[in-house]
């Protein structure tokens, strides 16, 4: 075993030796120290010590202090009053406030120089200490302080004068009937029961007071209504059998046609049963409901007649009658009559070089352009036709092969 392990395993058994000879002797330091009191101070942190008989030490809190002695005493929140905001007291080292519990039931408590003032509410009386009771405001009314013909109320905790209904004056002296003659009431009321009452009230059941005359009402049937002003008005009809042929439909009393009124400008208007029918002459269009109109050729096109993506034009068919004309619209293919969907392209820019915008679709110039055996090299969406080796002709037209004749050579 090397030199240095040897040496540090004996460390280790010196310092167990040590821990061990710790752990016996606490036990009578601990009884040593019980011996002597209240020296070496066995309470706790701000904890008091004090001998009792025998000198048994005993550890307390100092005033102002609270916690367990024998660890820890903490210095309360106060000690006197003094300590504490004028709204708070000092209780049990604690500010705390001093209207809890202090007043009775319904009563107000206002905190001040630490001590709580009870009070009733207003409207309200009795002892602040035990109870308050809500006053009761009707005996303000017993006995009434009003005149004759006049009620008392408590508003907002005031008696109040008032005149029963159909007496006038002051409520504090009297009140008097509303009314003795006509005379006493406005230009459009009467009396009546000594209350002035609208004049109007004379009028029969259905009719329309017209005016009112030296506080007598001028009555009158409405339109189309029949019988007496002044005791009933009835409506001319009360079904559709009471009206004749030429109105024969009964709207809140009147036989009227119900196509008057009904159709718009130049609409013509029949009747199924009593309902009316608008419709637009044969030679006219629009809506018979607000106006019908002469036919134009752009009333070929509206509503639109064609399908998605095209454009309606007013044209004519083969034996000359006005008829649309749909088309797609510009850089578009397809069905005018159904739907036209948008090409490829519009223009050679659109396309590669070597493809050329035709029919709105981007494809090889090549196609159909060269003659039969040329050979064909699209460029700048172009055909480049050529003849192939050993022929000669016209590429667009025709290649053939070329002929060689023989050359006389004369020395």
């Amino acid at each position: 075993m090397p030199y240095w392990m040897e040496q540090r395993q004996r460390g280790l058994l010196a310092l167990a030796f040590m821990v061990l000879a710790i752990a016996v002797a606490l036990p009578q330091l601990a009884i040593a120290a019980q011996s002597y009191g209240c020296s070496g101070n066995p309470c706790g942190v701000n904890a008091v010590c004090q001998e009792a008989a025998g000198g048994r030490p005993v550890c307390s809190c100092p005033p102002g202090y609270s916690g367990n002695p024998l660890t820890h005493c903490n210095r309360g929140e106060c000690l006197d009053n003094v300590d504490c905001r004028g709204d708070l007291q000092c209780k049990d080292n604690r500010c705390v406030n001093p209207c809890v519990g202090a007043c009775g039931i319904g009563s107000n408590c206002d905190a001040r120089n630490h001590v709580a003032v009870c009070s009733c509410p207003a409207g309200y009386n009795g002892d602040p200490y035990h109870a308050c009771h809500l006053n009761d405001p009707e005996e303000q009314c017993h006995p009434s302080p009003c005149g004759v013909n006049t009620k008392c109320e408590i508003i907002n905790g005031v008696p109040t004068c008032s005149c029963h209904h159909g007496f006038l004056g002051n409520p504090l002296s009297g009140c008097r009937h509303e009314c003795e003659h006509d005379g006493d009431c406005s230009s459009r009321d009467m009396c009546s029961n000594f209350k002035c009452v609208p004049s109007c009230g004379q009028c029969g059941s259905g009719a329309s007071c017209k005016t009112v005359a030296n506080h007598r009402a001028v009555c009158e049937c409405p339109k189309g209504y029949i019988g007496s002003a002044y005791t009933e008005c009835r409506p001319e009809c009360y079904g559709d059998v009471d009206c004749p042929s030429g109105r024969p439909a009964c709207f809140y009393g009147i036989c009227k046609n119900t196509c008057e009124g009904a159709c718009g400008v130049g609409a013509d208007c029949n009747l199924r049963g009593l309902t009316p029918v608008c419709s637009c002459p044969r030679d006219m269009t629009g809506d018979p409901f607000v106006r019908c109109r002469p036919f134009t050729k752009e009333d070929l096109c509206d509503p639109n007649p064609c399908g998605t993506n095209t454009i309606c034009v007013p044209g004519h068919d083969n034996t000359g009658r006005e008829r649309p004309v749909c088309n797609c619209l510009p850089g578009h293919t397809g069905n005018p009559l159904t739907h036209c969907t948008r090409g490829e392209c519009l223009s050679n820019n659109e396309c590669p070089d070597h493809r050329a915008c035709i029919n709105y679709q981007c494809i090889d110039p090549c196609i159909g352009k060269c003659a039969t055996g040329a050979s064909c090299e699209p460029k700048a969406h172009l055909a480049v036709c050529r003849c192939p080796p050993g022929q000669s002709g016209d590429a667009l037209v025709s290649c053939r092969q070329t002929r060689t004749f023989p050359v006389a050579k004369y020395h």
